[in-house]
């Protein structure tokens, strides 16, 4: 299985969404995606995330919130992923040009506009729940067969 993190930071009524098209052999590729990756052996999922964003896109977060987790059976053919899911309100720092995309800050209205994972569009309305979400999204052929989801509340 790979762990990875996926964040979705906020300034405002805006979501910073990165466009992947710049990878050779991008499982990504044209789809619009938060920001994250693959943890690194010892890492956890905070320390990738802040990482991660840091990477992709020059920005600093501080105190990021794990809002889910996410399974994605056989995602890239072969490996289940579990994707820890943030977001983050607070960072430093200036936009970069990811070698990952094209960064563009997205009014939040407009996110369900993008060409998005079908999958996306169901667990990024479940940011605004008050509850902590596992999911699980099943896809074949890069398509969505199956989800379903548990939510907890404290």
């Amino acid at each position: 299985m790979i762990n990875a993190t996926l964040c979705y930071v906020r300034n405002g009524d805006k979501t910073l969404m990165l466009h992947r098209v710049k990878k050779e052999n991008d499982i990504h590729e044209g789809k619009w995606n938060g920001l994250g990756g693959k943890m690194e052996p010892g890492e956890t999922p905070e320390e990738c995330v802040i990482r991660e964003v840091r990477e992709e896109s020059g920005l600093h977060i501080q105190d990021p919130a794990l809002r889910g987790v996410l399974m994605f059976p056989e995602f890239d053919g072969n490996n289940d992923w579990l994707a820890f899911v943030f977001t983050a309100h607070t960072f430093t720092g200036e936009l970069i040009n990811s070698t990952e995309g094209i960064l563009q800050w997205i009014d939040n209205a407009d996110l369900l506009d993008l060409n998005l994972w079908e999958g996306d569009k169901i667990f990024l309305k479940w940011l605004e729940r008050d509850a902590f979400f596992s999911g699980k999204f099943t896809y074949k052929n890069k398509r969505l067969i199956d989800h379903q989801v548990v939510f907890h509340t404290f």
